[in-house]
C-alpha cells in the first residue's frame, strides 16, 4: 500500500532538508520553493521519505500511509 506525502507550505521554510534525503520526492526549485515531485512515492523510497519527515525542520511533511 502506497504512503501520502502532504507538506504544509504555510509552514514550509524550503531549506531542503527534504531534498537532501529523498531527492526522488522533494524539490526545491530555483524559485525557493518547495514541489512534492511524487505524491505517492513507491515503497522502495518509504525509508527515505520518513527520514526526511523527521529531519523537517519545521514539521512542514506528514506521512500518511
Amino acid at each position: 500500500n502506497d504512503m501520502k506525502v502532504n507538506v504544509d507550505f504555510d509552514v514550509c521554510a524550503s531549506t531542503g532538508a527534504c531534498m537532501q534525503v529523498a531527492p526522488e520526492v522533494f524539490e526545491v526549485r530555483s524559485d525557493g520553493y518547495l514541489y512534492i515531485l511524487q505524491e505517492n512515492p513507491g515503497p522502495e523510497v518509504a525509508d527515505k521519505v520518513r527520514e526526511a519527515a523527521d529531519l523537517c525542520p519545521t514539521a512542514a511533511i506528514t506521512i500518511e500511509d
